[in-house]
């Protein structure tokens, strides 16, 4: 049995999302069979079919934690007595309950994330290890004095092949959305994001694209290249599900495959950092066209 409290994120959602969201080995069999045995319940109430939740309604759950959870094979890509950067799977958070983090919690006497990546993007997360590391590469990332770069696979061919894009960025957690406009707004961040074509489909109308982050506000690469008319195929939330469709995707091409340290300033125990390069060698890059 599991007891969860709805937050905020999942107001006025359905039941179902919420679960999936806490649940990484639910499935959708699995739950509809609870349903039908009245296995769950909302306020101490049975339910028999999927339904709409709301802000710190109590959900029950009477299915055996075997069907709830995956084993997760957490690939690790680089480690050290201060850090250890980790290949993020998709359908998992990097904090919070059943999240990237608490599975290593159960592995680490202490490991902290230093950014985060987006439930259903894929690649490399940097962790510290120690209280001093975490302070330091919060700093850094604070600086920009770490490189951050993805790759993300977009619908359609920008006409120039490198760009730096700057924007402003709205967001709002009622709807867990983000918004741009290319001026300035009340309530707007502003957002710096450039990208590289390095390979071009023209059958197929889309391109692979190097984005680095000059900034890491919530959803900013998904949102700003939608903005520009370049959403990421596989993206539910800004993509084009007609175009996601087509190409068979449910989650967004989207990959952090480089964390690059490159300090401007002392970084104490973490000097010898400093002008590494950590790669995700899962991903093979394309070549520029």
């Amino acid at each position: 049995m599991q007891k969860l409290i709805v937050d905020k994120k999942f107001d006025n959602k359905k039941l179902s999302d919420f679960l999936y969201s806490n649940f990484n080995g639910l499935t959708k069999n699995t739950l509809y069979k609870a349903f039908r045995k009245k296995d769950i319940r909302i306020n101490d109430v049975k339910i028999n079919e999927d339904m709409v939740v709301h802000v710190n309604d109590f959900v029950t759950v009477y299915i055996v934690d075997d069907l709830l959870y995956k084993n997760i094979d957490i690939e690790k890509v680089y480690e050290d007595d201060n850090i250890l950067v980790v290949n993020k799977p998709d359908k998992i958070e990097v904090v919070g309950e059943n999240s990237l983090t608490s599975f290593l919690n159960e592995e680490y006497a202490f490991v902290s994330p230093c950014h985060r990546l987006d439930r259903n993007t894929k690649g490399l997360v940097l962790f510290a290890k120690t209280e001093d590391a975490l302070n330091i590469l919060l700093e850094k990332f604070k600086n920009k004095e770490i490189e951050k770069h993805y790759l993300a696979k977009v619908y359609g061919i920008p006409a120039i092949s490198h760009q730096l894009l700057t924007a402003y960025l709205f967001k709002d957690n009622k709807k867990s959305m983000v918004y741009i406009s290319d001026v300035p707004k009340k309530g707007y961040v502003k957002i710096e994001t450039s990208f590289t074509v390095l390979e071009k489909n023209l059958k197929e109308n889309y391109s692979i694209l190097d984005v680095e982050l000059h900034t890491g506000k919530t959803h900013q690469i998904r949102a700003h290249l939608a903005h520009i008319g370049y959403p990421i195929i596989g993206d539910g939330k800004y993509g084009i599900n007609e175009i996601n469709k087509k190409f068979g995707c449910k989650t967004q091409e989207l990959y952090s495959y480089s964390l690059k340290f490159n300090f401007k300033t002392d970084a104490g125990i973490l000097n010898y950092l400093n002008g590494k390069t950590l790669l995700n060698k899962r991903l093979s890059l394309p070549k520029s066209k």
